[in-house]
């Protein structure tokens, strides 16, 4: 039974920081890739970035590039979404995902395996 426990979300104000943590169980964590998605209310999911499993090279969506940053440590089978200059319109339920496909996986929902439960995130003033 696997399972990711994510942690880390809250309030923050625009400009402001936070970090997300994923950890997980059940599975072989350091040979899956590990993405976020968001979801905000009324809007279809979509996702943040991605990071591999072979070379922990990180991929981001074009509206997080620069702001956000992902990474893993594979001996705490965990995975981490730092979050920087937040803006109101990031505000969303994050969700951290796994995939079995490597060299090849995106952004794409359908290719992830695993996923967590998700964890407000919620940028005002």
């Amino acid at each position: 039974q696997y399972q990711f426990v994510e942690s880390g979300g809250g309030l923050v104000q625009p400009g402001g920081s936070l970090r997300l943590s994923c950890a997980a169980s059940g599975f072989d964590f350091a040979y899956y890739a590990i993405a976020w998605f968001r979801q905000a209310p009324g809007k279809e999911r979509e996702g943040v970035g991605y990071i591999r499993s072979h070379d922990s090279s990180a991929h981001y969506a074009d509206f997080v590039k620069g702001r956000f940053n992902i990474s893993r440590d594979n001996a705490e089978n965990t995975a981490y979404l730092q979050m920087n200059s937040l803006r109101p319109e990031d505000t969303a339920v994050y969700y951290c995902a796994a995939s079995i496909i490597d060299y090849g996986v995106g952004l794409r929902a359908g290719e992830y395996d695993y996923w967590g439960q998700g964890t407000q995130v919620t940028v005002s003033s």
